[in-house]
């Protein structure tokens, strides 16, 4: 068991991680797992836990927390009267079969594949993030029927095998499809807990191997509890940020960053 003394400084530093997760889920519509997962890797990696089943850690406790996220974030954005409930309710029951799809492929898969998986979807989550355009069209209107039967798993399954919400992929598909930037950050942070709740089931009830203290199936307890308090304050600021300037500068930085990121987990995956 890690000393309290060597516990501390990662417990104020996922105080901040939190925090900053926050404030981005609210303001650019991409979630906070984006940042949780690396982040959480970093963290438990100084700890000294490595084991092969650490990046399921990573993912399920990300999801975990996306749950309160997404609850505050579509509660904020409702206030505003952002959020698209048609849209929310007729693609939740394909977006949580992607979902619960994907808990079943993570649980097979170890951390060296899972790395490599998340380091190249967060590459094309910064490529639109930073060269996306506001014209670029798909259609005028979210698609029905059959194309979304097929739209809606994909949603869930690719969100959790980077352990993120809905964001990172509901708004590039939902803008693309004419959507406004704003009605589909709203919206996207209800696709969260479409993905976040089924996916936490599934790992509860998975087991894993060389995990941190006090990990509950694949979900760290510790650091689900510290995050959810930060993000829970933070969010509102950053919904409120998304209603009242134009992000796109942000975005550009934030793409950069995720880039740097996406890289450096491509590298760990390869031994670098």
């Amino acid at each position: 068991m890690p000393a309290v003394a060597d516990l501390l400084p990662m417990a104020l530093l996922l105080f901040a991680i939190g925090g900053i997760a926050g404030v981005i889920a609210g303001l650019l519509g991409v979630g906070g797992g984006i940042i949780l997962v690396p982040a959480f890797y970093y963290a438990f990696s100084g700890l000294g836990y490595g084991g092969p089943d650490l990046m399921q850690v990573c993912l399920a406790t990300s999801l975990a927390t996306i749950i309160v996220t997404s609850v505050r974030s579509v509660i904020s954005h409702n206030r505003k009267g952002a959020v698209d409930w048609d849209i929310l309710r007729t693609w939740a029951i394909g977006i949580a079969i992607g979902a619960a799809v994907g808990v079943f492929v993570v649980a097979q898969l170890r951390t060296p594949t899972l790395q490599v998986i998340f380091g190249s979807l967060a590459l094309l989550v910064a490529f639109y993030l930073g060269l996306g355009r506001a014209e670029w069209r798909l259609g005028n209107e979210m698609p029905v029927g059959i194309m979304r039967a097929i739209l809606s798993p994909v949603v869930g399954f690719f969100s959790v095998l980077m352990g993120i919400g809905g964001g990172s992929f509901g708004v590039p598909l939902m803008t693309l499809y004419g959507m406004p930037i704003h009605r589909a950050v709203a919206t996207a942070s209800g696709f969260g807990m479409v993905i976040a709740v089924p996916s936490v089931i599934g790992f509860v009830m998975t087991k894993v191997e060389g995990a941190p203290p006090y990990t509950f199936g694949a979900v760290n307890l510790p650091a689900f509890m510290i995050v959810i308090g930060t993000t829970y304050l933070t969010t509102p600021y950053g919904v409120k940020l998304a209603h009242s300037m134009d992000p796109k500068p942000l975005r550009r930085i934030f793409a950069v960053f995720l880039t740097v990121v996406a890289i450096n987990m491509l590298g760990k995956a390869a031994g670098w």
